[in-house]
């Protein structure tokens, strides 16, 4: 799945696109794109405006109409194309928009998607986030986001600190990518239990992690997969710079010991154990 890095270049990409284009028709192509909706996507979204462009984490709404979004989750290989309208011509388009933008010119929105565990999902705004992300925790690029006390809570857990930074519900965002990359920036252990860290280490732990997402993001995303593409299909480049995610074998960038691979909770985990002793 896309991590925060990626998926807010898809959000500024469409922020800089359909941001108060009216929706004037929609084709959902399959119905696993859309599951979960009752009413058809076609009758709730006619006539919508797109009144802004949101994200937390991992997850991307259209902010529209009436309290109502556009909830995108872009699953493992969701990809949201902007273009003239007929330019999708993908055989895994799933659902096809048609918009009118500011200027009155026609967009095609097209939500291309292989896996088919993405979804759009018309839902109501409840205390300023769709509904299906009421649960979710402020990320590390948010503005009001408190270190502080999110690592407070981070500490109250005795399940190992990667595990707790993978938990969308104590803070969002963060997968497995950039858990390695933040462990490893912070010198942590990613087994090393939570509720062992200092205070000032969780939060310097934060810290990293919001420093590794912003480099990423500067650069444009990760990009591993060709599914994984922004808004103009152009590919990320972080990947370039990567410290430890997929170098095992390779030498440390800090103190030149190998970087070793180990499957940890189902999940592949890079880590130097020379120098992430804390």
């Amino acid at each position: 799945m896309p991590e925060l890095p990626e998926v807010e270049v898809v959000r500024s990409g469409l922020e800089a696109h359909i941001l108060h284009a009216r929706f004037d028709d929609v084709e959902v192509l399959h119905p696993r794109a859309n599951r979960g909706q009752d009413t058809p996507l076609e009758h709730l979204l006619s006539g919508a405006t797109v009144r802004a462009l949101r994200r937390r984490g991992k997850y991307l709404w259209l902010e529209l109409d009436q309290e109502h979004a556009l909830f995108v989750h872009l699953g493992m290989s969701g990809q949201m194309l902007v273009g003239a309208p007929g330019a999708c011509t993908s055989r895994h388009l799933r659902i096809r928009a048609e918009l009118t933008d500011p200027a009155g010119e026609p967009v095609e929105l097209a939500f291309v998607d292989q896996r088919t565990f993405g979804r759009w999902l018309y839902t109501p705004m409840v205390e300023g986030v769709p509904q299906p992300v009421r649960h979710i925790a402020k990320d590390p690029l948010e503005g009001d986001f408190d270190a502080v006390a999110v690592a407070r809570r981070m500490r109250r857990s005795s399940s190992p600190v990667k595990t707790v930074l993978l938990n969308q519900e104590i803070v969002s965002g963060i997968g497995n990518i950039y858990a390695d990359e933040s462990l490893w920036l912070a010198g942590i252990k990613p087994t090393r239990k939570a509720s062992s860290l200092r205070q000032r280490d969780a939060v310097a732990l934060l810290a990293a992690a919001e420093e590794v997402m912003r480099k990423a993001l500067a650069a444009g995303g990760t990009s591993f997969d060709a599914l994984y593409v922004n808004v103009n299909g152009a590919s990320g480049y972080f990947s370039r710079s990567l410290n430890v995610y997929g170098q095992e074998g390779e030498p440390c960038p800090r103190c030149g010991g190998p970087i070793h691979r180990v499957s940890f909770q189902n999940r592949s985990t890079h880590y130097c154990p020379a120098c992430q002793t804390g």
